[in-house]
């Protein structure tokens, strides 16, 4: 059975900030039904943001990102490039890896496997966006969400944080009620798993996946900062002393912070 969709099913949302060049919008919209288009699962929404950097000088000034969900879960993906096109080109390449990814993630969770193999192009770096340089002093936590983390299997955490091309993803932990994070090791790309209570010594995995051994640090969050700013991390995990739960403190594109909260 053909997975096509055509304009009239699928609306694909285009937003654009900047200066993005005429035609951008019309292109990726065109793009991202041509990935819709081999999609066998039912698509009910997709989304695209344009970002054209008003520093002119950036080495990757124009970013692309699409939400695309698919049957009910999403899948996301994010580039950057020099062009705004060129940009739209890697989205629609990456957007089919993840999307394909997802698939054939959730075909293995039942068995307890996951794709450990990244996306790169062809030169062996991946393109993500840069992000920008701040002075640690002008630096401020700008975003703060907070939500009811998913119960589930570190497996399935994995696979969610694959499908959304994020470089973490907090979770409740489905055997332990423990509130955890996976991510990839920043050495090796392997998927670990950090969880208050436990340490990596005290749980094997199945497959790729592993614990960390190093104990998650409590402390507020100024100190979480001060940690951040020290590791040069993209992120860190936190024991919040001030609600007694898992947190993450991470870098965003724009220099700033956002924070990760469970609702209490």
């Amino acid at each position: 059975m053909s997975g096509l969709r055509t304009s009239e099913e699928v609306d694909v949302q285009v937003r654009n900030r900047g200066q993005v060049p005429d035609g951008a919008e019309a292109y990726a919209r065109r793009k991202v039904l041509v990935v819709i288009s081999h999609v066998s699962e039912p698509v009910l929404s997709a989304q695209v943001k344009l970002t054209q950097a008003a520093n002119a000088s950036a080495a990757r000034p124009a970013s692309a990102q699409a939400v695309v969900d698919v049957n009910g879960r999403p899948v996301r993906a994010h580039v950057a490039a020099t062009t705004m096109f060129e940009a739209v080109d890697l989205l629609q390449e990456r957007l089919t890896a993840r999307i394909a990814r997802a698939r054939r993630n959730r075909a293995r969770g039942s068995r307890g496997g996951t794709d450990d193999r990244t996306w790169r192009d062809g030169s062996g770096h991946e393109h993500r966006p840069h992000r920008q340089h701040l002075p640690a002093e002008e630096r401020r936590i700008i975003r703060h969400k907070s939500f009811s983390l998913a119960r589930q299997t570190p497996q399935d955490a994995v696979i969610d944080l694959e499908a959304m091309d994020h470089d973490f993803w907090l979770f409740t932990d489905l055997a332990s009620g423990h509130d955890s994070v996976v991510y990839r090791d920043a050495v090796g790309g392997r998927h670990r798993m950090a969880s208050l209570g436990t340490t990596g010594r005290q749980r094997d995995f199945e497959g790729p996946l592993s614990a960390s051994t190093v104990p998650v640090p409590a402390s507020d969050v100024d100190e979480a900062v001060q940690r951040l700013r020290l590791t040069g991390l993209p992120f860190v995990f936190f024991h919040d002393t001030g609600t007694g739960r898992g947190s993450v403190l991470y870098h965003r594109y724009d220099g700033h912070y956002g924070l990760i909260t469970p609702a209490l």
